[in-house]
């Protein structure tokens, strides 16, 4: 009861936080930052784009943590939190996805281009996919859920190659701009937007881990209390 009553708390907050966050994003992206010279408004995208990527990121680096701490100790807990944290990077990945390809329509005349930051990415996706069909396959067997995070901590790999995509490679995709400041091509305001923005994708991304973990708490909570009605039954 302890965990569920402070993952309550921990949801309340941080949801609370995240609604007074996303106002101030929104205004941000849609009213203060200026409109970008070149690729007009749909530069806008960028603002969520990013973003997702980097918790797509995020995710899937917990994902391996989680998987090495249920490696290490045997608890399902650390195994629960490693699958629902791969559904949600899976989700911010299907996102950076889908506004990349609306931004390139614009930009490069075509929403998909086979470009070495872009396949990389999309192979990313095709992981972590492939890991969470893997465990939902094997179950509650925990020779299986050990597969299924060795297979996770392995698939963090290709991370450090999307990222690094864009240097060791000519790609269409545009140069690192993250730094802000002089040379970045970053103005100031969309610098400042962009940070603020991944500070609200944090949260974003607390928020919906710890709903997830609520339900899975939930779960186990009714799965523990089926299984001491059957043996007091019998």
């Amino acid at each position: 009861m302890e965990r569920t009553t402070l993952l309550r708390k921990m949801q309340l907050i941080i949801g609370v936080l995240l609604f007074i966050g996303m106002l101030i994003s929104l205004y941000n992206v849609f009213i203060m930052v200026p409109t970008e010279k070149k690729m007009g408004i749909v530069q806008r995208i960028f603002y969520f784009h990013v973003p997702s990527a980097m918790m797509s990121f995020l995710a899937f680096f917990t994902v391996a943590g989680f998987s090495i701490a249920f490696l290490v100790k045997r608890n399902l807990w650390y195994d629960r939190v490693a699958v629902i944290c791969g559904e949600i990077g899976v989700l911010f990945t299907t996102i950076a996805l889908i506004t990349g390809s609306i931004w390139a329509r614009p930009i490069w005349n075509t929403y998909w281009s086979w470009d070495a930051r872009l396949t990389t990415f999309l192979i990313l996706w095709f992981i972590y996919v492939a890991y969470l069909m893997l465990r939902d396959y094997v179950g509650e067997d925990e020779r299986g859920a050990r597969f299924a995070a060795v297979f996770a901590i392995i698939g963090t790999l290709d991370i450090p190659i999307v990222y690094f995509s864009i240097r060791w490679w000519r790609t269409l995709h545009p140069s690192p701009v993250i730094a802000g400041g002089e040379g970045s091509g970053l103005h100031p305001d969309m610098a400042y937007t962009l940070f603020f923005s991944m500070i609200v994708f944090v949260f974003l991304f607390l928020f919906l881990v710890i709903a997830r973990l609520r339900v899975e708490n939930s779960r186990m909570i009714l799965a523990e209390i089926k299984r001491t009605h059957i043996l007091s039954s019998n």
